[in-house]
């Protein structure tokens, strides 16, 4: 065992954040802190790195922190480089501080050996400096700090820029990669994957896996934790708990836990509701006085059981239903350029309805800026876009959410209120819950909120106004776990449709239907989601522009727009538009003969008797069933109304014809 806390309480003036932890790191495990915001993970990091002390170091209680041995213990804290004209080069290179000691000493021993006789001694110093260098990595240093420094996005170049140079982001990077070039025997990462494209943290992951140290991590990124960690603490109510795996165990054996106790208070209740009417049956008679007394106490020695606490997805339903709905074609972009000064990307896409379409892709190449021209807060460089009849759009960018302006004296509930002051307070309480502010939460003053609070505050309001079209910058940024699962449980209940950058890939694939990537040299749309979009990926050759898993692959600037249905020489066409109708209804058929055939195939393996007991298998092949099942309600949505525009076409061009016979 590398690291031990007993029975830490570590409280701050008269609030208690950590009651009675009990914390353990064995050998090169990768470790899990997880919970809601402000319930003592951070605070759990600076104990473990000795910035903190233990509140109960004087108790009698068996407490205390033990390390086997000396632990070079590595902790990224609030980026503080004190002078900005430094190169980055030289800053990183404070990381092999001790690299540079050994190098020095060895120079000093081969000078001594050359002059002394007495080599034994000397000798195997220097053969302890060696391995030491070597368990240090030094014999490569100058290319581990190249090859990171630019998986975190930099160019080569930028290692002899002065650090001041750059952005708080870029030297929060910075600082992570000199911490991860010093290699500490305990690794302590808060938020790590903050600032880094989907890229820089898939090289991250790999990074930490084989790490050769214990690795403690903090993050709110689902699947960067699912892939690196094997163990999970959880902190909740001021306690910790320790689970075996990664995230995705952990929220299993949690939910197992909870229905667990669901059971258990509801037989506690029962037994508690048949002891008190058997007291109040018998509590007037004499005979029972003995036996009354005793069913008293026994309720009384109870050790309770709380009622587990559940997000009521219901009140969604009710309070964020669009108000009206859109036409199919809810935004048309056709050679839309996108940039300040110099084009980022060029965009040729058409979002339909109830589509939830993600825009990933590297930092730079405009996906926030695509929102912000859309939106009209900044002008195209170029080309077109066009929102579709009936579209009620609402916008939400993370930076103002966070840094918008409050009266710090008013109340979470007043201050939604004020918003909608024709709502029963009741119905304002009920919209705030949905967004997990409940009981006296409502009563939280808006200046002492969190971050993440303020990104949920705002995402209400903006439900709230019952938009169809939701346009989301990083929603996801600032919220901890169950604010993020609460929203993805309302994106994926939403009628309307849905556009948003994320880099939280867990989220997007739980969300997204469709993605739209920014890629190297042009944005490409992938009509399927993100789990079918990475084995797309996998499976693409050169050149390759269509793809069959479970939906369709075309390049951006392919995308059929609005001007497409007339040709150059601007003339109507509609034995062109009927044909192209035709073909896309047979299109549509043929899928949906494939996944029906799927679909059987799948039926057939959940019928076979070998799997009666393979729970796992089961729910595996349900998902999947699951999964089917939407991509069929979707085809037979998008051929109904491709039906229904040949039907209008077919009448058109018949009044039409009938027109021209006239004359």
């Amino acid at each position: 065992m590398r690291y031990q806390i007993r029975n830490a309480k570590v409280q701050f003036g008269a609030d208690t954040i950590l009651n009675s932890v009990n914390f353990e790191i064995h050998d090169t495990e990768k470790i899990a802190i997880v919970g809601r915001n402000g319930c003592g993970k951070t605070t759990l990091l600076r104990l473990i790195a000795g910035d903190i002390e233990m509140s109960n170091l004087d108790s009698d209680e068996s407490c205390g922190i033990t390390m086997s041995g000396k632990q070079n213990i590595g902790f990224l804290r609030q980026i503080n480089f004190t002078d900005g004209d430094v190169p980055v080069k030289e800053e990183l290179e404070k990381a092999f501080s001790e690299v540079f000691a050994c190098e020095a000493r060895k120079k000093e021993i081969e000078k001594l050996l050359a002059e002394t006789e007495d080599h034994k001694k000397l000798l195997a110093e220097y053969d302890f400096l060696e391995r030491r260098i070597e368990s240090l990595h030094g014999y490569s240093w100058k290319k581990d700090m190249e090859t990171m420094f630019q998986k975190f996005g930099f160019a080569l170049e930028d290692l002899e820029k002065p650090i001041g140079e750059f952005s708080g982001g870029q030297q929060t990077k910075i600082a992570l990669i000199q911490l991860l070039l010093q290699r500490p025997d305990i690794l302590l990462l808060d938020e790590p994957t903050n600032h880094l494209d989907i890229a820089a943290v898939e090289w991250l992951e790999n990074y930490l896996k084989s790490y050769e140290n214990a690795v403690i991590i903090v993050s709110h990124d689902r699947m960067f934790l699912d892939r690196v960690i094997d163990v999970t603490y959880e902190i909740e109510y001021g306690d910790i708990k320790r689970y075996p795996g990664n995230y995705s165990a952990f929220v299993r054996l949690k939910e197992e836990a909870q229905i667990k106790q669901e059971k258990d208070y509801e037989a506690q209740q029962k037994e508690i509701e048949r002891l008190t009417a058997w007291i109040e049956k018998w509590k007037n008679t004499p005979t029972k006085v003995a036996a009354t007394r005793s069913k008293r106490m026994a309720i009384e020695h109870m050790v309770k059981i709380e009622k587990p606490r559940r997000f009521d997805t219901k009140t969604f339903h009710a309070l964020f239903h669009p108000a009206r709905e859109s036409y199919t074609d809810v935004l048309t972009m056709k050679k839309l350029k996108i940039g300040y000064d110099t084009v980022l990307s060029e965009v040729s896409a058409v979002i339909k309805k109830a589509e939830r379409i993600a825009i990933i892709g590297e930092n730079g190449k405009g996906k926030s800026t695509l929102l912000k021209t859309v939106v009209g807060e900044i002008n195209p460089l170029g080309g077109s876009y066009q929102f579709g009849n009936r579209v009620d759009f609402a916008y939400f960018d993370q930076h103002k959410a966070v840094n918008q302006k409050f009266d710090p004296e008013q109340t979470v509930l007043d201050y939604f209120w004020s918003l909608y002051p024709n709502l029963l307070r009741n119905d304002v309480r009920s919209a705030l819950g949905a967004f997990l502010f409940s009981g006296e939460d409502v009563e939280k003053k808006m200046g002492q909120l969190s971050g993440g609070e303020k990104v949920r505050l705002e995402l209400c309001r903006i439900f709230y106004t019952k938009p169809n079209f939701l346009i989301l910058d990083e929603p996801t940024n600032h919220m901890d776990l169950a604010g993020k699962e609460a929203l993805e449980k309302m994106l994926t209940s939403y009628e309307g449709t849905v556009l948003f950058v994320s880099h939280d890939r867990y989220f997007i694939n739980q969300v997204a239907t469709g993605i739209l990537e920014f890629g190297e040299s042009d944005v490409q749309f992938y009509g399927m989601n993100y789990a079918q979009y990475l084995e797309e990926i996998k499976r693409q050759t050169p050149g390759r522009e269509t793809g069959n898993a479970g939906g369709t692959v075309r390049k951006s600037a392919d995308v059929p727009t609005l001007d497409d249905v007339f040709d150059k020489k601007k003339y109507y066409n509609p034995g062109k538009i009927l044909s192209r109708l035709k073909r896309q209804l047979e299109k549509y058929e043929e899928q949906l003969a494939e996944s029906e055939s799927r679909m059987s195939e799948l039926q057939l393996e959940m019928m076979d008797p070998e799997l009666s007991a393979n729970y796992e298998q089961l729910m595996e092949l349900q998902t999947k069933i699951d999964e089917e099942n939407q991509v069929q309600e979707s085809l037979l949505e998008r051929m109904m109304e491709t039906e229904l525009e040949l039907e209008e076409m077919e009448t058109s061009e018949s009044a039409f014809v009938r027109r021209q016979g006239r004359y």
